[in-house]
């Protein structure tokens, strides 16, 4: 017999998080790494696991990610995100609470491309008079 499992997929900047919670003890496993060996800033663990926190559900979810692109906060955001998604899959009367501490919504800060005839994508070539 097949476990349940809920999915979702989280992005901020260029990261991309798959994500599956499946029913256990709360442990956290980003691309085959537990989440003290991934992240090494308590920050970033706390931000990763501050969707569970909030539902009460950290010790109900194992949670499994798979996580690529961007820097490693980038990933702690998508990794956010998509813990929050696959939790509204799980049920759906923890949307409110999680819509009120804005983890449904999608970052959408990128970096902005350059521009041809810039140096980068707002900075211009010194100007000379002469």
């Amino acid at each position: 017999m097949a476990t349940v499992q809920y999915q979702g997929t989280g992005r901020r900047k260029n990261a991309v998080a798959r994500v599956r919670l499946v029913p256990g003890n709360g442990q956290v496993i980003i691309n085959g790494r537990d989440v003290q060996e991934y992240f090494n800033f308590e920050t970033l663990r706390r931000e990763v696991k501050r969707p569970l926190d909030l539902t009460g559900t950290l010790g109900k979810f194992d949670v499994i990610a798979k996580v690529h692109g961007g820097g490693y906060t980038g990933q702690a955001g998508a990794l956010r995100h998509g813990i929050s998604r696959a939790l509204i899959k799980s049920d759906a009367e923890l949307r409110g609470a999680l819509k009120k501490e804005g983890f449904l919504t999608r970052d959408s800060r990128m970096k902005e491309r350059k521009k041809y005839g810039l140096k980068a994508a707002r900075r211009a070539p010194q100007f000379s008079k002469r």
